[in-house]
């Protein structure tokens, strides 16, 4: 199934998402790809907030995006692989808890599918600028990312046990 199709998918059902992904077998480069795709959704969020920005405070905005280019794709990678880590070594911690293989599809599944509402949250942030409105539109992001990864990682434990 394609990409997209999976991450229409998610919204209904994240669960049944990544017992899907997680049946496919161990591919690190499947993980590695869902992972720098996302991450490279979150950095194109970015950019009408950067853009917005560079044109209330006069900074460049090349700078700005280089900046913001470098967290995303080279820095938050690292910080995520770590946090994937965590939360393995947490799930196991508490008797039961993913391989590191669904521990990361989890987290980095989550990301990617979360990714269109960062994409509103993006606009938003451009558009209509710091506010209630990019708030909320954040809080939803957050409340959605948090939902598949938890249900992602709820269902790479049952994969595990079973």
């Amino acid at each position: 199934m394609a990409a997209t199709r999976d991450i229409v998918a998610t919204y209904r059902g994240p669960g049944r998402v990544v017992r899907r992904l997680l049946g496919q077998g161990a591919r690190e480069d499947r993980a590695l790809l869902y992972l720098m795709i996302g991450c490279l959704l979150v950095f194109v969020a970015q950019t009408p907030r950067l853009a917005r920005q560079a044109y209330v405070t006069g900074e460049d905005l090349g700078m700005l995006m280089g900046g913001t280019l470098l967290a995303w794709l080279f820095i938050a990678p690292l910080i995520l692989y770590a946090v994937a880590a965590l939360s393995q070594l947490a799930g196991r911690a508490f008797g039961r808890g993913p391989g590191g293989y669904g521990a990361r599809i989890a987290l980095f599944w989550a990301l990617l599918a979360a990714a269109p509402v960062m994409l509103l949250w993006g606009l938003t942030a451009g558009f209509v600028g710091p506010g209630i409105e990019m708030n909320l539109v954040g809080l939803v992001w957050l409340g959605i990312f948090g939902w598949f990864w938890a249900a992602g990682y709820c269902a790479a434990m049952a994969e595990q046990a079973g």
